[in-house]
């Protein structure tokens, strides 16, 4: 019993689920879903559909390199079962998904790191921008405070950046 990877979108095709195209060429391709094989037909890029994991990991949204994907690899060659090797086989398998899990879970915190001052400047410069739709429910004497606050931090972003680039 294997379990298949769908052509397109890359999730496990388990047996008895799913469809196979087989082309011309005797080229076999597992679809998971309806969804998928009809993406196939209608000649979509898997890279540029937003729900494949080809999509995700060419946006740098999850890792394309690293080495736990060799064990991933498919082996062809029979072996006369061995309950020893089994045994050995499947704790390997769970140790090989334990470090991969744990790297996803670095390489996710290492993406967010950024994310959370981008965030963080973003509603800072909706909240300048619309400050005259918020102004009526702050008092008329902070107002002029608030801005003068947000002005020299933003100075001093300039100045910092200005001192990066200088060096």
């Amino acid at each position: 019993m294997r379990i298949e990877k769908c052509y397109f979108c890359s999730s496990p095709c388990y047996p008895g689920h799913g469809m196979k195209f087989v082309r011309n060429d005797s080229k076999q391709f597992r679809f998971c879903r309806a969804k998928c094989h009809r993406s196939f037909n209608k000649k979509r890029n898997p890279r540029k559909v937003a729900w494949t994991k080809a999509y995700r990991k060419t946006r740098g949204k999850e890792m394309s390199v690293d080495t736990t994907f060799e064990f991933e690899a498919r082996r062809n060659r029979p072996v006369k079962y061995d309950r020893e090797l089994m045994s050995k086989t499947i704790q390997g398998m769970q140790r090989v998904q334990e470090i991969k899990e744990a790297r996803e879970v670095d390489f996710y915190k290492d993406r967010m790191k950024d994310a959370k001052g981008y965030k963080k400047a973003q509603a800072r410069e909706e909240i300048a921008n619309g400050l005259d739709l918020i102004q009526p429910a702050m008092s008329k004497n902070r107002v002029p405070e608030v801005m003068a606050k947000f002005e020299k931090n933003r100075e001093k972003k300039a100045n910092k950046r200005h001192d990066m680039e200088v060096n």
